[in-house]
């Protein structure tokens, strides 16, 4: 947490410092405006440039924000499934529930213990993960329903099975995802050229305190929307809660009667 919050003091104070280094450098190039003939074009043209750029900054901000909590209902939506199936698995028969419900549990350990964490570092998720979700699928497949029930249950299953894959898809893709270099490169020269059109202002402290407080706040929305770029790795780690708790549910002992 420390570091965290060390990484996001580091960002916000860089932003602040760039726009004060490039404020003082074109005030430097271009000199003091003691007439004040310049004040009204640079108003103007720092006005469209912090539009435009609040607007990118707002657009990705909202896309990164909504792909984080897709991720978050994909999660959840995956290990419903896994419930469903393992569940349904009981409901079936006794015969054929250990293996399947064996296979299912061993599947949400290797998500927690090594799956999630090797999204964060390699991007792709684990075969041997990949290996139990075949392993249930395969048995559901295999099943032969001898009643309107089995064949019931046997159908929700395979719904269920294919529903764990798909999530599992889309939480590869959003590991894999990431904020374009190019928005990087719109984001930080937007700061820049906002902070060479206030050269005709003179360097006082308020006139500082405000470039110091436009930076910091963009500084800030730049941090989130690098943090939520990456939902396996800090600063904004998603832990994969909903699997957390399936774990600890098929884990503990069924009531007793």
């Amino acid at each position: 947490m420390g570091s965290v919050i060390l990484f996001g003091i580091a960002f916000i104070g860089g932003t602040i410092v760039v726009t004060l280094a490039f404020y003082f450098l074109m005030r430097f190039i271009m000199g003091a405006d003691p007439t004040g003939k310049d004040r009204e074009l640079a108003g103007a043209v720092v006005m469209r440039i912090s539009s435009l750029h609040a607007l990118i900054l707002a657009l990705v901000f909202a896309q990164e924000m909504i792909e984080y909590q897709q991720l978050k209902f994909e999660s959840v939506t995956e290990a419903n499934a896994v419930a469903n199936v393992y569940f349904d698995a009981e409901r079936y028969g006794a015969n054929e529930k250990p293996p399947i419900q064996q296979a299912l549990f061993e599947y949400v350990q290797i998500v927690v213990d090594e799956e999630w964490r090797s999204l964060g570092t390699t991007g792709q998720l684990s075969a041997t993960a990949w290996a139990k979700w075949d392993n249930v699928y395969q048995r559901v497949l295999d099943l032969t329903p001898t009643n309107v029930r089995q064949q019931s249950i046997r159908d929700h299953m395979l719904a269920n099975v294919h529903a764990i894959s798909d999530s599992r898809d889309k939480r590869e893709n959003s590991g894999t995802d990431s904020v374009s270099k190019i928005f990087w490169f719109a984001a930080i020269s937007g700061v820049i050229f906002m902070a060479l059109g206030y050269y005709p202002y003179p360097p006082d402290a308020r006139n500082l305190l405000l470039l110091s407080v436009l930076g910091a706040f963009t500084g800030i929305i730049l941090f989130f929307i690098y943090a939520f770029s990456d939902p396996y790795n800090p600063p904004a780690t998603l832990k994969p809660t909903a699997f957390e708790r399936l774990l600890e549910e098929l884990a503990s002992p069924p009531p007793s009667g």
